[in-house]
């Protein structure tokens, strides 16, 4: 697959992209090295191998689901101008 002009200045219409036309064409070669090297992996016999998350093997840390911080409403609003039963109160902007 290869990409062509058109097809760059489309893609970054669509991205809201301002691309002049030497940027484009720049870009046109880019993604065509970037096409080149997915299909240069598409090649490689992967049968067998095993998908993995990370390129050493480790297990996920995990961690107890637990509170360790809490009680600290009053602290939280303590500076607040306006407070009522630890909300924070603002004034009304809708009318």
């Amino acid at each position: 697959m290869s990409v062509d002009l058109a097809t760059v200045k489309r893609v970054a219409r669509l991205a809201r992209l301002a691309v002049s036309e030497e940027q484009a064409e720049r870009m046109t070669g880019e993604l065509n090295g970037i096409l080149g090297f997915v299909e240069q992996l598409d090649e490689v016999d992967v049968t067998g191998v095993e998908p993995m998350t990370s390129v050493t093997p480790m297990a996920m840390k995990k961690r107890h689901d637990v509170v360790t911080d809490g009680d600290k409403a009053d602290a939280i609003v303590a500076n607040a101008p306006a407070t009522d039963r630890n909300f924070f109160q603002v004034p009304k902007v809708v009318e």
